[in-house]
């Protein structure tokens, strides 16, 4: 095990990145092919969007100092998104499916690009962060691109019911941080790590430039999801 600080951008972050978007790819490609191969895909999928919060917890108590409370509770946005993710796989219930699309491409991918992570692979916690993160994005891929998964009309009103409980997390979020002084979606301070964060100006004013950019990504994403849309069934 190594205790070696995960460095953004270096080629081990591209060879991740990398690695983990050709599996990615693979997850879809069976995912189209129905019968055995998008069972087992779906199944994957699910196993590990919900079990990554156990192997989370397992990863962190391999670390010997004190473990914050941000660590142990799963709170944060990308926790959340993993759950929903999973029970959408499961239910296929358009909320579910909706709210793993959107958050999981505007708000998850982005932790891969800029990760908030201190411990670099083969550490466990940095195996749980990337298994849980592109498992995510995986998911929100997977709907439209397997499935054929397409926003309802008006196709603005569902990237706005998105949006909606997008800041009904924000607001929990925010009271949470409050009352037991952690760190949940970063809402409290910017993360240590270089991030998007870095560049929207000091708390709590990047909390307004993030509701802009969640809302101009949202409409950027619906783009190729709208009914008519080329590929669409």
């Amino acid at each position: 095990m190594t205790d070696e600080r995960f460095i953004p951008f270096s080629l081990q972050h591209g060879l991740i990145a990398l690695g983990g978007f050709i599996a990615i790819a693979i997850c879809v490609v069976a995912g189209r092919r129905r019968g055995t191969p998008e069972r087992v895909a779906r199944a994957l999928l699910t196993f590990i969007t919900l079990g990554s919060y156990a192997v989370s917890q397992w990863a962190w108590s391999q670390v010997p100092s004190e473990v914050s409370l941000d660590n142990l509770v799963p709170f944060h946005l990308c926790d959340i998104a993993s759950f929903i993710a999973g029970f959408a796989l499961i239910t296929r219930r358009r909320t579910l499916i909706l709210l793993t699309y959107f958050w999981g491409l505007a708000g998850t991918l982005q932790g891969i690009a800029t990760p908030a992570l201190d411990f670099a692979p083969p550490h466990p916690v940095a195996i749980a962060f990337f298994l849980q993160h592109f498992s995510v994005i995986a998911a929100a891929v997977y709907f439209p691109a397997a499935e054929g998964w397409r926003l309802a009309e008006p196709w603005w009103h569902e990237p706005l019911k998105a949006f909606a409980w997008l800041n009904v997390y924000v607001v929990f979020a925010v009271l949470a941080n409050g009352l037991l002084g952690t760190n949940f979606g970063f809402l409290a301070a910017k993360p240590t790590t270089p991030s998007l964060l870095d560049h929207l100006g000091p708390h709590p004013y990047y909390i307004i430039w993030l509701e802009i950019i969640a809302l101009v990504l949202f409409a950027l994403l619906s783009l190729p999801v709208r009914k008519g849309h080329r590929g669409s069934p």
